[in-house]
């Protein structure tokens, strides 16, 4: 943790601890289902308090405010009862808007003002209320494209760890998956390109390290794209990758990056005639293919995906589907992969509840989580604490051809390589 950050979350837990002593009423009236009262911040005898952080806004345009959908359409397990009688009183998501200060603000909200049990869903490229959300032991679920999702022991991502630590290891759908677009690594070259950021830098020493561990030759890795403002010139990233090869152009390219910054990546390398690969993990979302200049610009990129493709026939994509219609008032929506997300990381949280018991306290969260394990999700096998360490290793690829979406590599999971 670092040191200013553990200065404001010493000083929120030794004020959380006063407002507790002056006023009983700050705090939901602890307890359990039929009767007796336990410990449990956020927990009552007929609701849990749950709320999320979602980048709902960010200054370059792009939102992930569907995450917040797919966690109301997994609050289906009210309509089945709750959680042992417990209602899930979800109080909706904190839009951080990608800025650090604003993580930290909503974590400290959720925790000593709305005194909620778990934060479900955390979908942000920035984390820095981690360490608070830690140390004041509130379970939380995300996708775990982020560091704090691996190690700490309250804090889980809803298809694993991504982004391991030395002695952990790597999710390979990506390199696997465009091996097999391309008839195999052997021979075949790959630049990885991210945002200038920690995230950024994070991402292209796994991504590097998975790409050359599935046989590529990694023949360009840099994370020099700006995080706060899209380039309107792009000549100069285009040409660096096209001569990265030895002087010729990459078999693929692959973008760790979010739109709007994948858009004119791509369309540049397409002016510049390039007729490679492309690859990146965020463009599955229909709602980008309403502008022509936009769905020009992703036609032909394939799209990694840590879950079952919505055009797949997964027996639990159905009620998926039907959990998003319902959520939405009977509506028919675009599906995005940001309603996985709130569902997942939801889903998640409530199987682990369920299996906590009735008697429901971080204690005996905990104590679930960590035998717990089921399979045939979404996302695959889950297991927990493996998740903590290591991603659950399943995944799809999809291109966007024509106007739609279509499998390019089927939901698969691989065995993972040990990252150092």
């Amino acid at each position: 943790m670092s040191r200013p950050i553990r200065t404001l979350a010493a000083a929120a837990a030794a004020l959380a601890l006063v407002s507790a002593c002056n006023s009983a009423s700050d705090r939901t009236a602890p307890g359990k289902a039929g009767g007796g009262f336990g410990n449990a911040r956020g927990v009552s005898s007929t609701a849990i308090k749950v709320g999320g952080i979602v980048s709902m806004t960010s200054a370059s345009g792009y939102s992930k405010k569907d995450t917040d959908l797919g966690a109301r359409a997994r609050l289906r397990a009210n309509a089945e009862g709750g959680i042992h009688g417990r209602r899930i009183d979800y109080l909706g998501a904190e839009d951080d808007g990608q800025d650090p200060a604003k993580n930290l603000a909503a974590a400290r909200k959720l925790v000593q003002q709305d005194q909620v049990f778990a934060v479900s869903p955390m979908s942000s490229v920035t984390f820095s209320g981690a360490d608070f959300l830690e140390q004041e032991k509130v379970p939380t679920f995300g996708w775990g494209t982020l560091p704090s999702f691996c190690g700490p022991k309250h804090i889980y991502g809803f298809n694993g760890c991504l982004v391991p630590t030395p002695g952990g290891t790597l999710n390979q759908t990506w390199p696997e998956g465009i091996a097999r677009i391309l008839g195999g690594a052997r021979g075949k070259s790959v630049a990885v390109i991210a945002n200038d950021s920690d995230a950024g830098k994070f991402a292209v020493r796994t991504f590097q390290q998975g790409f050359a561990g599935a046989g590529f030759t990694v023949s360009y890795a840099k994370a020099s794209v700006p995080g706060t403002a899209v380039p309107s010139d792009w000549s100069a990233y285009v040409k660096e990758i096209l001569s990265s090869n030895g002087g010729k152009a990459p078999d693929a390219v692959v973008s760790v990056m979010q739109t709007p910054s994948n858009i004119g990546l791509f369309t540049a390398l397409k002016r510049s005639g390039y007729q490679g690969l492309l690859s990146d993990p965020t463009d599955y979302d229909p709602g980008l293919l309403a502008k022509d200049a936009t769905r020009q610009a992703l036609d032909g990129v394939h799209v990694l995906l840590q879950f079952a493709p919505f055009e797949s026939d997964h027996p639990k994509m159905a009620q998926f589907k039907a959990d998003i219609k319902a959520a939405a008032d009977g509506r028919d929506v675009p599906l995005s992969m940001h309603m996985v997300t709130g569902y997942m990381s939801a889903d998640l949280f409530v199987s682990i509840a369920q299996r906590a018991g009735e008697d429901l306290t971080v204690e005996s969260f905990q104590a679930a989580a960590q035998g717990f394990s089921d399979t045939g999700t979404l996302v695959g096998d889950r297991a927990e604490p493996k998740g903590q360490k290591e991603s659950f290793g399943c995944g799809a690829l999809v291109q966007l051809r024509n106007g739609a979406y279509e499998v390019s590599v089927p939901f698969t999971c691989y065995e993972p390589v040990p990252f150092t």
